[in-house]
Order: structure tokens, then sequence, then C-alpha cells
């Protein structure tokens, strides 16, 4: 599966705390600036900056409210990093654990018929 092109980087859109922490918020459903404002230490127009760049970087989409905008995670960008995320790491995750595991078991093997008992 090749990984649908994004308009900005969402990695570089993700290397920002505050910008993860937005991401995070919205992964239990869509707020307005002023609600992401109020759960993050920096200001509206700060948020307002930041929901830009993650919606340039296709992670944000917003949808007019009244006078209010209402931000969610946008699907499509979401699944493009997972696709990219897979196609990059492919089974090498799994190749990993299972070596850990592997490496992990092998070395306590033996250990509990080695020591004697002291009397």
């Amino acid at each position: 599966m090749k990984a649908t092109r994004l308009r900005g980087d969402p990695f570089d859109a993700l290397g920002d705390s505050n910008r993860r922490a937005i991401v995070e918020l919205l992964g239990s459903g869509a707020h307005t600036v002023r609600e992401i404002a109020d759960t993050l230490p920096i200001s509206r127009p700060a948020v307002s900056r930041h929901l830009r760049l993650l919606k340039n970087a296709g992670l944000v989409i917003d949808q007019p409210k009244g006078t209010r905008r209402i931000y969610a995670l946008h699907d499509r960008g979401v699944e493009a990093v997972q696709a990219y995320l897979k196609e990059v790491w492919g089974t090498a995750a799994a190749r990993f654990r299972l070596l850990a595991e592997n490496t992990a078991t092998s070395g306590l093997k033996g250990q509990g018929t080695s020591r004697r008992r002291r009397r």
C-alpha cells in the first residue's frame, strides 16, 4: 500500500509537544480552539497557529459551526502516517520483538538449576 502524499510534513508537524498534545486531545473527539486552549498552557492565537500547521500537514480538518470552527483529526492524514510507518518499518517491529523475546528467555534458561542449597 502506497502512502498518500500530504501537503505538509506530518512528522515535522508532530515535532512540537503542543501539537502532539492537540492531536492527542483531538483523538478523543472534535474541539473548538477555545476548548483546546483551555487544556494547554498556551494562548488561543498560539493554538490557532498550531492547528493551521496540523491542517497543512493533513492531520486535522475543521468545520465551521456558527462563528466557531470545530477541529477534528483527519482520517486520511492519520491513515497516511500509519501507511508510511508500515511501509518503512514493514515487519521490522515484529522481527525485533521476536528477537527480544528469544534473547530474554534464552538468558534465563538454566538459572534455577545451577544453584545449590546451603545447609
